[in-house]
């Protein structure tokens, strides 16, 4: 496990299980809850997953899978159609 090419999948994951949209303390939970021991012997990473998470966001909706955060409820990570 990486950086934000490998969090990707496990975003889209979450939010696909979750629904289709959560807030990203559901989406953290939900990676934790499914990939804690790969994070756990990830190095580094164990200690930047959250912060990588972020940016996967950010990236997630440049590539126009997830809906801008201006057309998303307050708070929440949406999958674009």
């Amino acid at each position: 496990m990486g950086d934000v090419e490998d969090m990707i999948p496990l975003v889209i994951e979450a939010l696909r299980e979750l629904g289709g949209s959560a807030r990203l303390i559901d989406i953290s939970k939900y990676i934790w809850q499914h990939y804690q021991n790969e994070l756990e012997i990830a190095g580094d990473l164990f200690y930047r997953w959250q912060y990588i998470l972020r940016w996967v966001g950010t990236q997630l909706r440049n590539d126009g899978i997830m809906l801008p955060a201006a057309e998303s409820p307050s708070g929440l990570w949406v999958l674009a159609p």
